[in-house]
This record gives structure tokens, sequence and C-alpha cells, in this order.
């Protein structure tokens, strides 16, 4: 692998997933962004589906918890700040927000509600995860250069253990996946893939960082 100079200075430790400490954060799998008639419907979705689904299915065996993260915004805002930037999507309320059947998300699972790309930007997640006394977060979902990044680098600079399965995740586009996975591993967290992280949820498995691109 290719390492710009200054990114070289890493550690690569391996990482030991304690089911007692993390949670899966899914992000933003929602209507809006994966099925036909979304506002903003991110290409190929369906790809993520069964990689998301072995992580999902490993942590509910081992009891760690899943946490849902909806992208949702109030109508009548007279300044909502995505929408300066972004066609307005997953108005409160709506079928948009509403996270993709074929995920099975559960109503006594967590589900938290955000306004701003990072789940962590005003919300109570960060709370939530402590008084669960977790410190180990698995994060995925779309698009993961903008609302998965922007939860990764939250979740580092708040102290979490961060791990992102680069299969379970989709970006707006080849050079954004590779560019956040490499940013991620290189300064934020550990990248992995879904089956390395079921076998280090359900055997204990030394998480062993992969290799990305750069």
């Amino acid at each position: 692998m290719a390492v710009d100079v200054f990114s070289s200075h890493r550690h690569d430790d391996a990482v030991r997933l304690d089911p007692r400490r993390a949670a899966v954060i899914v992000i933003d799998m929602v209507n809006e962004f994966c099925k036909p008639g979304g506002a903003m419907v991110l290409p190929g979705y369906e790809t993520l589906v069964a990689p998301q689904l072995a992580v999902i299915d490993a942590a509910r065996a081992s009891g760690v918890p899943v946490i849902w993260v909806h992208d949702a915004h109030r109508p009548g805002m007279r300044r909502e700040r995505e929408w300066v930037k972004r066609t307005p999507h997953c108005v409160e309320g709506s079928w948009g927000p509403e996270i993709i059947e074929d995920l099975g998300a559960r109503d006594d699972e967590i589900h938290v509600i955000k306004r701003r790309y990072s789940a962590f930007f005003q919300t109570d997640l960060d709370l939530t995860l402590k008084d669960m006394q977790i410190d180990q977060l698995i994060i995925f979902g779309v698009v993961t250069n903008i609302c998965v990044r922007s939860t990764v680098h939250d979740a580092f600079f708040q102290g979490y253990e961060v791990v992102v399965p680069s299969d379970c995740c989709a970006a707006t586009g080849p050079r954004e996946q590779e560019s956040s996975l490499y940013d991620i591993a290189t300064h934020f967290g550990v990248v992995s893939d879904s089956a390395d992280v079921v076998a280090a949820i359900l055997d204990g498995t030394a998480l062993q960082p992969a290799s990305v691109a750069a």
C-alpha cells in the first residue's frame, strides 16, 4: 500500500471488540437515500444489505446493541442548514427517513434522529452511549464521505474506539470511498470488512486493520 509521508506516522494495532463495550451504529440506511422515489438515491445500496445484515445479526446474537440513525428534517424551517447545500430530503413524519425494510430494524432498538450530517451533533447519542458504558463503535451506512465520515470524526473526537467495515459503506463515488476510508484508517479508526468484524464479535478474534489504498 502506498502511504503518504504524513499519514505513514500511524499505529496499526489489532483491536479486540468486547460485546459489553461495543455498539453498532447504522447511519442513514433510509428510504430517501436507498429506494426508488427517494429524493437523493445512492445507486447500488443493495450491495450493502448482506454484509450489513451479517454484522447486525452477529451483534444481536452477542448482545451488542444496534443503534439506528435517521436523517430527518422539520418542514417549515426558515433556513434548514442541510437544505442550503442539498435538495430537500427526509422530511420528518414522511416515508423518507424510515429505515429500509431490508435491514429489519426493530422498534425495541435505539433510534436516533439527526438533523445534520453527524449522528453526534446536538443529538443524545453520546449521552446514550455513555449511559450504556459503551466506548467501541462499529459504524457503517451511507454515505461514507458525508454522514458516515462526519460521525466517525465526532466519535474519535469524543474518545470512542471506531471500527468501519468497508463493505458495509458506500460513498458518492469510488474516489470518495477510497479517500474517506484511507483518511479514517490513517487518522480516526480501524477500517476492516464485515467478515472480520463478525468474527471479532462472535469469536473474540483480534481485528487486524485492513490495507487501504492511498
